[in-house]
């Protein structure tokens, strides 16, 4: 397994489920990615940490009762300071959803939307770094921010995570910059304001690696779930847009095995 032993300030560092079916989910994501369901052991606290084997890769709480928002994946990016990331979030134009707070002994978290409206997870490590592998079948392969306003978005997290974007493609037809370091980019930006559907609003997209794309999008089918676009190739592998039972969407992407181990 390629592990994840360090963590990189400004990236992708863990991702989590919010969902209203908790029972449903573990049975769903287990039987389709072959994750466990582990109990926090804090006090009180309902949330789940999806394992792949030993490795820790996922995350999931519950909603609220009489909760409006839908279910839906987030992602969290590596921060040195939580505080100092939300007052900057605030002074570049962004929201902050949720006010920091400490989780345990694991780290300090908060929540903070950009100025195009997406929500992002802020986490602070102590003892918690995020993921335990990344980029193998079965764990997080690639984060995605789909955004109605590229320049102001990548304007935003160069401010306020400290992004040095690598353009990737620039024209009308498919503007996207990925963010990481040569040989470990974990993160993309889409200009999606061509894309998104009328009402959709800015998202960060999650995908999750398999081995058979294909395979797994039938499977999604078969427990439950719904595959909103099917299986397309491109240069960068084979992915599906899918949701799981209660509509939280998250996108399948291929893996190459043989490269991973």
């Amino acid at each position: 397994m390629p592990a994840r032993d360090e963590t990189r300030f400004g990236e992708p560092c863990w991702a989590d489920l919010m969902t209203s079916d908790p029972d449903g989910a573990r049975e769903f994501y287990g039987r389709l990615f072959g994750w466990t369901a582990v109990r926090s052991d804090l006090e009180g606290s309902e949330y789940v940490t999806f394992r792949r084997g030993d490795a820790d890769v996922a995350g999931m709480a519950v909603q609220m009762p009489g909760s409006q928002a839908p279910d839906a994946w987030s992602t969290y990016l590596a921060v040195e300071d939580v505080d100092a990331t939300t007052v900057a979030a605030r002074a570049a134009g962004g929201q902050v959803l949720a006010e920091p707070m400490t989780i345990g002994s694991m780290g300090r978290m908060a929540i903070v939307s950009d100025p195009t409206g997406a929500a992002v997870g802020v986490w602070q490590p102590i003892d918690f770094n995020g993921f335990g592998v990344f980029g193998e079948v079965g764990s997080p392969v690639w984060h995605e921010l789909n955004t109605l306003d590229y320049p102001a978005a990548v304007a935003f997290y160069e401010t306020v995570f400290g992004w040095t974007p690598s353009v990737l493609s620039d024209t009308d037809e498919f503007r996207y910059s990925t963010i990481g370091a040569e040989g470990a980019l974990v993160a993309g930006v889409f200009d999606a304001s061509a894309h998104l559907p009328a009402g959709v609003p800015s998202h960060w997209q999650l995908y999750l690696g398999v081995a058979d794309v294909s395979a797994a999008a039938a499977l999604v089918t078969q427990l439950g779930g719904t595959v909103l676009h099917e299986p397309w190739e491109s240069e960068f592998g084979t992915f599906a847009r899918v949701s799981d039972r209660t509509g939280a969407m998250f996108v399948l992407g291929s893996v190459d095995q043989a490269a991973t181990t």
